[in-house]
């Protein structure tokens, strides 16, 4: 019998840039263990005319993931931060009670080609942490643990799996899995999963009970204790889940919160300017008029 109890299909999202695959949240599953949003962003081939431009926006209860395959990003927040992440790193930023921060082009690339390809990730935080001081970590790729096993290619960017420990500081049990394959080989690592469980396919294929899957499709585990499947030539997918909370999640916009008052609160605090400011940025990101629904368990 197939482990697979739902199959996500990646869908166009125009985020005023240009267009990226939204994975996370689906209207028949909202999360996978903490995780609440999954952007896959790319591959653009970006112009020497055009750049990323996100301006100043706000978060809360939360914690943002951004991973790159190419490109780069320059981060910038409240907190001071100026950090340009590249392919490989990990930009980790926890918004707790308020955070704002923008995403544009490096002005060394503004005025030449470049391509942007990556994932952009958000974790809920458990209710006891949301209103958590912000915080921000920049972790390199060779901070992060990888190795092969029976001929695959592993790296754990966040959480831990494996009797290993990824050094992005995660405040929930749970996991996010980079694998890669230059031949067929079968996997299974179930044993070293827990909590509900997604695979994401960037590249290649996987083949689970006679049934071929392609890029742009997450797969969401019956149990992840039996995750198991065939990893074609040369293909690469992500594997990430942990447990999931006892309460529902509230999302308007860029604000996750356990309590709508949370949400209304910070959408009150956004559009007085009461947020802090990023050093050196004058731009402000007004709040949409509607863009709000709940995660159900």
């Amino acid at each position: 019998m197939s482990n697979i109890n739902l199959i996500i299909e990646e869908r166009p999202s125009d985020i005023g840039n240009f267009l990226v695959g939204r994975l996370l949240p689906f209207r028949k599953k909202r999360t996978v263990g903490p995780f609440a949003f999954i952007d896959h962003m790319g591959p653009a081939a970006l112009k020497d005319n055009e750049n990323l431009d996100v301006g100043p926006h706000p978060h809360i209860g939360l914690s943002t993931l951004t991973y790159l395959f190419e490109g780069s990003i320059m981060h910038r927040d409240s907190l001071g931060t100026v950090m340009e992440i590249r392919p490989g790193q990990v930009n980790w930023m926890t918004a707790g009670r308020g955070i704002v921060h923008s995403e544009r082009t490096p002005d060394y690339l503004r005025h030449s080609d470049k391509n942007l390809h990556g994932l952009q990730i958000w974790v809920a935080l458990p209710k006891e942490l949301e209103e958590m001081e912000p915080s921000f970590v920049h972790i390199t790729e060779e901070e992060l643990p990888a190795w092969d096993m029976d001929g695959v290619s592993i790296k754990l960017i966040a959480g831990e799996a494996f009797g290993r420990k990824s050094p992005v500081p995660v405040y929930s049990p749970l996991y996010f899995i980079e694998l890669k394959s230059t031949h067929k080989q079968k996997v299974s690592i179930g044993r070293n999963l827990f909590g509900e469980s997604g695979l994401y396919i960037l590249e290649g294929s996987i083949e689970s009970d006679g049934n071929t899957f392609l890029p742009k499709q997450l797969l969401v585990a019956k149990d992840s204790s039996l995750c198991e499947f065939t990893l074609n030539d040369d293909s690469v997918v992500y594997i990430f889940g942990g447990e999931p909370f006892p309460e529902p999640r509230h999302i308007y916009w860029n604000f996750v919160a356990s309590s709508p008052e949370m949400i209304e609160d910070a959408k009150q605090r956004w559009t007085n300017r009461e947020f802090p400011a990023i050093p050196g940025e004058t731009g402000f990101v007004p709040l949409p008029e509607q863009t709000g629904f709940s995660i159900k368990k």
